[in-house]
């Protein structure tokens, strides 16, 4: 399983653009996400499927 609090630390510092998760991923990667500092930044859409494409939110702002 990937590390999601390392990948959501390089979203947040610019190393990465997006981060997709999978559908069989997601409340594994929720669990993290929940509890990371800049939660409200990191805006994420679903596509088709269940897949969804998370995004760093400089303004915060959706």
């Amino acid at each position: 399983m990937p590390d999601y609090q390392q990948a959501l630390e390089q979203l947040v510092a610019g190393k990465i653009d997006e981060i997709t998760i999978k559908p069989e991923n997601f409340f594994a990667f929720r669990a993290v996400w929940t509890d990371f500092p800049q939660r409200n930044e990191i805006v994420g859409t679903a596509e088709r499927g269940g897949t969804i494409t998370y995004r760093f939110n400089v303004s915060g702002k959706h």
